[in-house]
């Protein structure tokens, strides 16, 4: 397979004497051990990881002032093998586990970026992979491997967010094809998508049973369009935007599987995998904080003395590495969990709002330790805080998380 000639020639050197030397790790962290990384994860941790500082970071400031990844940053990834690493090589991907697709995401938020919706067209891959016809597999994974082609989920819509059942987007059949109206917002990858996971109503009476999932190929598509590129808060990279379908014409075909009203279905059966990768990039995200700030406190100094030296320092940094320590092995938990296919909505729930939370924590404490650098944009620091508060947003609001564990608990 292409990922294993690459992960010999990109992420080590043979020696003369045939032993492997591993290159450097740019995102390398001294904790936590991940248990189940054998030779070939951390091999392809160190290719994701060089990826990153050589095709990523060079253009850190210029992507984050354009306000989108540009296409050959997605080809380069699907040449990797970072894109269809869990897609089997039948549809164009390479077979793996979901575990290298964690690799990816970790050392994505290890060197700093959010941006890049990369866990999002992901996603989608999976909906396709778990529900797709194989038809629509053979159509669609191929290019969503490659890089070729981007993906979205079409999903919050401006008068509902974690309401789906509510949502006002139809899907009416006329004829052999569907008729679509509707609007979304807030669209990671937004303006850059060609193909759409849209959560639309087949049936406008009904709640639940009335959601369907359509996959829709944007380019060239009649009554598509994309609103605006919305500004935000953090995440200044990706091209979120606003998606509006008026009368916009789709073959039958574009209904994930074969039978409509199965989307709350599909829906669910995968939000489990998406709160764990938000989990996951939490957990990324709070390495690196952690990274830039010991960085910084070994070299700035205050009153004559590093600021690492400072008891408070010493022990806000303790706490932040005990509180690293302490998701990883939860979320490792959770990642066997879902291989033996035991993973439960509340425990997903639980990575997904115990995971923001702690990002959140520690990158609060850690732009703190910076003082008034940590508040100004050229410190990386400035953009992780930025970019951590909406994690305890989206994916499901962080109050959803914790209404869906406590159901769980209001059992006779």
């Amino acid at each position: 397979m292409k990922l294993r000639l690459d992960l010999t020639i990109y992420c080590a050197t043979i020696t003369q004497t045939g032993e492997t030397q591993a290159i450097e790790n740019p995102n390398e962290d001294p904790m936590p051990n991940y248990s189940w990384m054998n030779e070939e994860h951390h091999a392809f941790a160190e290719s994701v990881a060089r990826f990153f500082a050589d095709e990523f970071e060079p253009n850190r400031t210029q992507w984050t002032d354009d306000g989108v990844i540009p296409r050959s940053f997605w080809k380069a990834a699907g040449e990797l093998g970072m894109l269809g690493a869990t897609i089997p090589e039948t549809y164009g991907g390479l077979g793996l586990s979901r575990h290298f697709d964690t690799v990816s995401f970790l050392e994505q938020a290890k060197a700093g970026d959010s941006g890049w919706g990369h866990s999002v067209h992901n996603i989608a891959i999976h909906y396709i992979l778990s529900f797709g016809t194989e038809d629509q597999k053979h159509q669609w994974l191929p290019k969503l491997a490659s890089g070729e082609h981007v993906a979205a989920i079409a999903m919050t819509e401006p008068g509902t967010g974690s309401d789906l059942q509510a949502i006002k987007t139809t899907a009416i059949k006329d004829g052999n094809e569907y008729l679509i109206n509707g609007a979304k917002t807030f669209i990671t990858n937004g303006a850059s998508a060609d193909i759409l996971v849209l959560v639309a109503k087949t049936d406008p009476a009904s709640r639940a049973k009335g959601v369907s999932l359509l996959i829709i190929e944007t380019r060239g598509l009649e009554g598509y369009s994309v609103g605006r590129k919305l500004k935000k808060l953090g995440m200044k990279r990706n091209d979120t935007a606003e998606l509006n379908f008026s009368d916009v014409r789709v073959p039958q075909t574009a209904l994930l599987g074969t039978e409509e009203g199965q989307g709350f279905y599909q829906l669910m059966q995968q939000l489990p995998w998406e709160r764990l990768l938000l989990g996951y990039g939490a957990l990324g995200a709070a390495q690196c904080a952690l990274r830039v700030t010991l960085e910084y406190v070994r070299e700035r100094k205050a009153f004559g003395n590093r600021v690492m030296d400072f008891q408070n320092t010493r022990f806000k940094l303790a706490e932040a590495a005990t509180k690293i320590e302490l998701l990883a092995a939860f979320l490792d938990q959770c990642l066997d969990e879902l291989d033996r296919g035991t993973l439960t909505p509340e425990r997903a729930a639980m990575a997904k709002w115990w995971g923001s939370q702690a990002q959140c924590d520690i990158i609060d404490e850690c732009l703190q330790l910076h003082g008034g650098y940590g508040y100004m944009s050229e410190y990386l620091i400035s953009e992780l805080y930025a970019d951590a508060r909406v994690q305890k947003i989206y994916g499901g609001t962080n109050e959803i998380m914790k209404e869906l564990i406590a159901r769980s608990l209001d059992i006779d």
